[in-house]
């Protein structure tokens, strides 16, 4: 059945466990996150469909199935899943992506690795995506391409279906052109991006970045500007622009820029902070801190994280004022990317070695300074942890948005708590209420810990008040509404601002 919408994502829409030996597919768990925020736009047209993948073992074993219908409280709707191998899988996403993409998308030059990538491997995954999109979409649908890893997606769709309206959402950060074109296939991915009719960001600096690389491959001649909304200029972040690009015009075809930045459920982080359990689980965190100050780290194992710098900072902090260790707990939460890859187990190794040295420099009998998890948290209990915090210590260096702080946000439904922010965080282009921090600069980051912890209650709740006018206002619904606005105002209302 031909779709009115069609979205393409690396990931599945569910979750597939094995039951009795069959396999059921279940809704996500958790109704926060990217999936779950698509998939609400399903109810919104009468037929849709996803593309995604899923490894196999065998690509052309006749009893894959290659498409399937899910229905569940989201709707009715079509997955059409391409098999990969392993082989497959990890040439086009744990190397090209992850080790020649994702660095320099950061601003990592000296972490890119050119060598292992298989280019024909990942133009061939994303001619497969492609060609799954072209097979679902209806006469002139909307087909919604997300992130890096789907560069290619829009350019060959465009062979193949001239009649759809094409629209990429960007992820990550995007970085200027002296630092994207290292990648030597510049050429091809700005080309594939230029045939959608949409290329979304989360903030304006990301769209003027990927202007400056067009420009330095291809003449597109003016692009028009427009001023920023006062809600998304931050002073104290060194991501702030004043002004953002709206459209590349190209011989083909006007290519509109979309700056919308991706946010959270508030409703449904609110529900769960407020329910009878998390509170119990808040207060047996509290009485375990036993009048200790909590400070929250949450981030995944990657060098774009900060994660050995939060505790290098930490350690300072405890060197200065010695009395701290017996005052201050740091949770820091930290969950491996992928432990297969050298990168990623390199600074979980950091991590855990300055974690221990601090603890067995200022640890008690009965009070250790540091607690390190390195396993997942069901979301639940992590909004127990973020309700029990004193300070939210979220400073990566760099990051194309970064959900955790808007979480924790989301869940002060209290007013109190402090968040200390990266500068280099799209989210600090909306929240530059919270304590904004420099994360390579050791006063800089020192000065925002004391100032966390010695900060005046009237002064907290202010900040946070305005925070939580910010997470509310641009949440989940607020981003893919202007999104889709975009590429088909006639269907999604009005065009984003």
């Amino acid at each position: 059945m031909s779709s009115e919408l069609v979205i393409v994502y690396h990931r599945q829409p569910y979750e597939e466990v094995i039951e009795d030996g069959k396999t059921v597919f279940k809704e996500n768990k958790s109704p926060n996150g990217i999936v779950p925020t698509l998939k609400s736009f399903f109810g919104r047209v009468k037929n849709a469909a996803w593309v995604a993948w899923k490894e196999a073992e065998d690509t052309s074993n006749p009893g894959f199935e290659r498409v399937i219908e899910i229905e569940d409280s989201f709707g009715r709707y079509t997955v059409s899943r391409l098999p990969l191998t392993k082989d497959q899988v990890s040439s086009f996403y744990h190397v090209t992506s992850k080790e020649a993409f994702w660095p320099i998308l950061h601003g990592f030059k000296e972490k890119y690795n050119y060598d292992p990538v298989d280019w024909p491997t990942f133009k061939q995954v994303n001619w497969s995506f492609a060609e799954a999109a072209a097979a679902e979409a209806a006469q002139g649908a909307s087909v919604w391409v997300h992130d890096y890893n789907l560069w290619l997606v829009p350019g060959y769709l465009r062979q193949m279906r001239a009649d759809v309206r094409i629209s990429f959402f960007h992820h990550t950060p995007f970085p200027a052109a002296d630092m994207f074109n290292v990648l030597p296939w510049r050429g091809e991915i700005v080309d594939s991006l230029l045939a959608c009719d949409v290329v979304g960001f989360h903030i304006p600096r990301y769209a003027s970045n990927f202007v400056s690389v067009v420009r330095s491959l291809r003449d597109v001649g003016h692009v028009p500007r427009k001023p920023v909304e006062p809600d998304f200029i931050s002073d104290g972040s060194a991501l702030s622009d004043r002004t953002v690009p709206t459209a590349i015009h190209t011989d083909e075809r006007v290519v509109k820029l979309g700056t919308t930045p991706v946010g959270v459920d508030t409703s449904y982080i609110t529900q769960v902070a407020e329910r009878p359990e998390t509170a119990t689980r808040t207060e047996e965190v509290l009485n375990a801190m036993a009048g200790r100050r909590l400070i929250l780290s949450v981030g995944r194992t990657d060098y774009t994280k900060g994660g050995a710098e939060q505790l290098l900072t930490f350690e300072r902090l405890l060197e200065k004022r010695p009395d701290m260790a017996q005052q201050l707990k740091l949770l820091h939460i930290s969950v491996s990317a992928n432990r297969n890859m050298t990168a990623y187990a390199e600074i979980q190794s950091e991590i855990e070695q300055i974690a221990g040295r601090i603890n067995g420099r200022f640890a008690t009998f009965d009070r250790t300074p540091v607690s390190l998890i390195s396993n997942a948290i069901p979301f639940e209990e992590l909004v127990s942890y973020y309700r029990a915090a004193d300070v939210a210590w979220i400073t990566p260096l760099a990051d194309g948005m970064n959900l955790v702080c808007k979480e924790f946000v989301a869940a002060r439904s209290d007013g109190d708590g402090v968040l200390i922010l990266s500068e280099f965080a799209g989210a600090a282009m909306e929240m530059s209420s919270a304590i904004l921090t420099n994360p390579y600069s050791n006063k800089s980051m020192d000065h925002a810990v004391e100032m966390a912890l010695d900060m005046a209650e009237e002064d907290r709740r202010a900040r946070m008040s305005e925070l939580r006018r910010m997470v509310r206002t641009y949440n989940t619904e607020a981003w893919a509404r202007d999104q889709l606005a975009l590429l088909n105002p006639e269907d999604f209302g009005t065009e984003a601002a």
